[in-house]
């Protein structure tokens, strides 16, 4: 016969809210109880069902990740690092992608949210950077935690994990410099992304502290697709003054535009210099293995859930993170040919 709560609570000398309690991970639990109740559901291999757990109670233990955004290796890293954190906590994950610019997106993501009790959200760029949908969410009394980029949080802007992709950008900037690059492209993301900002941003004030003219012409437009940096290098190459190095706005750009240097037969890194952001597998999946700037997505969605579930739990917690990309080193990045 399946085990119950009742079993749980009779075999561990406690009540059946006691069990609740610790399940839930609720605060304000002894040690001693904890262990009593644990030792009691290993014994009994009693499994919570977190479904009739949300019908009976007036909490809710599902977190939603909404997310629209076209990089699957990004998306799985932040599911990874969701799941993780709510199998920690005894919550479960509801998945939920969306197109950011439809225009009844404020009215999808509500109706999400009072259907399914959700007790939290964790959104992720571009959804997490606009107003008109957040501004939805807070009608709603949503619970929710973004994940943007910036180098710190607004006051009032509520729980958020900050990505200092400026500082990053600076830093894989500065590394073609120091191997003696002047002529340094840029292959841009989508605009309505803060990252995308942030990273031209910083590619800007890194050749700027270094006194290096910023060559517009060189700063490309894109999407965060590897087709978009297929036609990026294509239109950097086909310029009567090549540059001898590109930073792409992330991996997937980075290896297009080290595949249209292939198909144009360009020597990579000893004709072009090429990098990318964000260390995805996509970073070690090319030849050559591309530079890049590692950013731990699966870490982030984690800590960003933790976050959030313990603002529902009413704990004392962060209102925000900041993590800082750092490079990684690899084979796609040499000193210019004299």
């Amino acid at each position: 016969m399946k085990v119950t709560i009742n079993d749980v609570a009779k075999h561990a000398g406690v009540s059946i809210k006691t069990v609740s309690r610790v399940t839930n991970n609720e605060p304000s639990v002894k040690q001693a109880t904890i262990d009593k109740v644990n030792a009691a559901i290993n014994e009994l291999n009693y499994q919570p069902n977190l479904a009739a757990r949300n019908l009976a109670g007036t909490k809710s233990y599902v977190i939603g990740f909404i997310y629209d955004n076209p990089n699957a290796y990004y998306i799985i890293d932040m599911q990874n690092g969701i799941l993780s954190a709510c199998k920690d906590l005894g919550y479960e994950l509801l998945i939920h992608p969306c197109n950011s610019r439809a225009e009844n997106i404020c009215e999808e993501l509500t109706k999400l949210v009072k259907h399914n009790r959700l007790s939290g959200l964790v959104l992720t760029p571009p959804l997490s950077e606009d107003p008109v949908i957040l501004a939805a969410l807070d009608n709603i009394d949503a619970n929710y935690v973004r994940i943007i980029a910036g180098e710190k949080a607004d006051k009032g802007s509520g729980l958020a994990v900050l990505v200092n992709d400026r500082s990053g950008a600076i830093s894989i900037t500065q590394h073609l410099i120091d191997l003696g690059h002047r002529d340094i492209a840029f292959l841009s993301g989508d605009h309505e992304h803060e990252s995308t900002k942030e990273r031209l941003a910083g590619f800007k004030q890194a050749l700027e502290d270094n006194k290096i003219s910023v060559n517009q012409d060189h700063i490309i437009d894109g999407k965060y697709s590897f087709e978009s940096g297929v036609q990026g290098a294509k239109q950097l190459l086909n310029q009567s003054v090549r540059p001898t190095a590109i930073v792409a706005c992330n991996d997937e750009i980075a290896a297009g535009a080290l595949f249209a240097a292939r198909l144009e037969g360009v020597d990579i890194p000893a004709e072009i210099s090429i990098v990318g952001f964000e260390d995805s597998p996509f970073s070690r999946q090319t030849w050559p293995k591309l530079t890049t700037v590692h950013q731990p997505n699966e870490e982030i969605a984690h800590i960003a859930t933790e976050l959030l579930i313990a603002k529902r739990r009413e704990e004392k917690s962060d209102l925000a993170k900041i993590f800082q990309p750092e490079p990684v080193i690899r084979d796609s990045s040499a000193k210019p040919r004299a």
